[in-house]
């Protein structure tokens, strides 16, 4: 639901979780409308590795890959695997309710059990690819991390009752939860404004910066923010005027040092 129901210009194609949230359905479902799915996965022998043809000789996969995907299956329900798939792109209907519908009381339907075997097609090329290719686990590691970053900076500005939203009506909670994202999206903000200008200033001394250096920065920081206390809003006359308030001197001492350290 947040890839075919966000309310934003964006068209995102990639989705990653973390290894709790992936399934076959799931693969299955991502893989039928066009977006890639890329959860972290651990355990990665305990995992099963799907073969489309039985006698099929896959050299040294032959040993790992000994369950057989049911073709049958996924062509006996295609055409009702299309027009889910179509309700789905044109929002006739809402990802949740599917998901009702496919796994009923807990068990897969007669059609989720046909999503599921697509579902392992795909996990199965991904599975491989994922062992294979560093540079597709670091990628996923990476934005994991970002998210979870994302994650602790809302619970810290969200301090009161350790981030947990308790309205009890839907619009009471949405209203909350609007009120935290635009507060975490300030935080990102500000601090990506400030960022470049730290390093244009770096720049401008003559010390080189290197872009993957660069990339490897995150907005998602907020150790120089005080989440308590009295808070009092008065603009200094250059900022007013758009202007940044001066930098740090790199020199100083850190006012943190003490608070922080080990």
């Amino acid at each position: 639901s947040l890839l075919l129901e966000q309310q934003t210009s964006s068209e995102p194609q990639e989705i990653m979780t973390d290894t709790a949230g992936y399934s076959d359905v799931v693969f299955g479902l991502c893989r039928l409308l066009g977006f890639q799915f890329s959860p972290r996965i651990k355990d990665l022998g305990d995992l099963r590795y799907w073969r489309v043809q039985g006698d099929a000789d896959y050299g040294i996969l032959n040993d790992v890959s000994n369950h057989k995907i049911k073709t049958d299956l996924i062509a006996e329900n295609w055409d009702d695997i299309l027009r889910l798939v179509g309700s789905l792109k044109l929002n006739a209907v809402k990802a949740t309710d599917i998901l009702r519908v496919l796994a009923p009381k807990g068990s897969l339907s007669h059609l989720g059990k046909a999503i599921a075997e697509v579902g392992r097609i795909q996990k199965t090329k991904y599975l491989l690819e994922y062992i294979s290719s560093e540079t597709l686990r670091r990628r996923v590691h990476a934005q994991l991390s970002r998210g979870e970053l994302r994650h602790a900076l809302a619970r810290d500005v969200y301090h009161g009752h350790r981030g947990e939203m308790r309205q009890k009506f839907k619009d009471g909670m949405e209203n909350q939860l609007g009120a935290l994202g635009f507060v975490v999206n300030a935080i990102a903000f500000w601090n990506t404004r400030y960022m470049q200008a730290a390093l244009g200033q770096i720049r401008e001394m003559g010390d080189e910066v290197l872009d993957e250096d660069v990339a490897r920065l995150s907005p998602l920081k907020w150790r120089h923010i005080n989440f308590l206390g009295r808070y009092h809003f008065e603009l200094l006359a250059e900022v007013a005027e758009g202007d940044l308030r001066p930098l740090k001197d790199p020199n100083a001492r850190d006012p943190f040092e003490s608070i922080f350290r080990d």
